[in-house]
């Protein structure tokens, strides 16, 4: 039995053994014998046979396609109570995992901002993602100021993760091979317990920001700024690319009510 590879989902199945294995060993030990992980889209198992082997790892997986689901149930024992099969930007997580997760995935290109999303959601029980995603996404995550790649998943994530690019994929790794190249990036808590601004606001600002990201701050953020408000300050002057977190937090804080 194969699975058959939908577009409508964004699956390409990772054929590479060797590949695989290292995605899996780029996941860190936890400080407790058993680390609860996540893994998304699990599609065939080409994580899951590596992961199932660590006894580190209590594991648990989502995937919205059923076929997927029926070929894991099949070829893999003890999936039964596990294996979830949802749509993971649906899903509560908190009836999955009481405490801290970790998450690894080849995550489904077309909706892997969205994933980041989520994560960003949940930060404070996520200490770390591995996972395979498009490379000029990976490349816009793990980008600092200054780069035309660097956009907002790159602020907002580096506001509270390391980040690191693990390594490129190419296409041959892949059934069916995608168009585009691949990458695989980690990203691990840092010690940010708070942004010393408005969340909510830090967030409206750096997406305004880069939404127009052509136009200097002072016009860029035209609509979040009372009439009046005075744009004197340096930083208007610039362009959202060339600021990084710890800007835009100062940024966020200027123009807070």
């Amino acid at each position: 039995m194969e699975v058959r590879a939908k577009k409508s989902l964004g699956q390409h199945f990772l054929t590479d053994q060797s590949i695989a294995k290292a995605i899996v060993d780029a996941l860190s030990v936890g400080p407790i014998s058993k680390t609860a992980v996540l893994e998304i889209g699990p599609g065939m198992g080409v994580l899951t046979q590596y992961l199932l082997k660590r006894e580190d790892i209590d594991l648990k997986l989502v995937e919205l396609d059923g076929e997927s689901v029926d070929y894991l149930l099949t070829h893999f024992p003890g999936m039964q109570g596990r294996l979830y099969q949802a749509d993971y930007l649906r899903l509560d997580i908190h009836k999955l995992f009481p405490g801290p997760y970790r998450i690894i995935g080849n995550f489904p290109y077309n909706i892997s901002s969205q994933i980041f999303f989520k994560i960003l959601d949940d930060k404070d029980r996520v200490p770390e993602v591995v996972c395979m995603i498009q490379k000029e996404v990976a490349e816009r995550i793990a980008e600092g100021p200054g780069s035309k790649t660097y956009g907002i998943l790159s602020v907002l994530l580096q506001a509270w993760y390391d980040i690191d690019y693990v390594m490129t994929v190419g296409s041959g790794a892949f059934s069916p091979p995608p168009k585009v190249q691949s990458a695989v990036i980690r990203l691990r808590r840092n010690a940010r317990t708070a942004l010393g601004c408005d969340e909510k606001l830090f967030k409206t600002v750096v997406k305004t920001a880069f939404n127009q990201r052509r136009k200097t701050l002072r016009n860029a953020l035209k609509p979040l700024l009372p009439e009046g408000f005075d744009t004197s300050a340096p930083v208007f002057d610039l362009r959202a690319e060339r600021l990084g977190v710890e800007d835009f937090v100062t940024l966020t804080q200027l123009i807070t009510p």
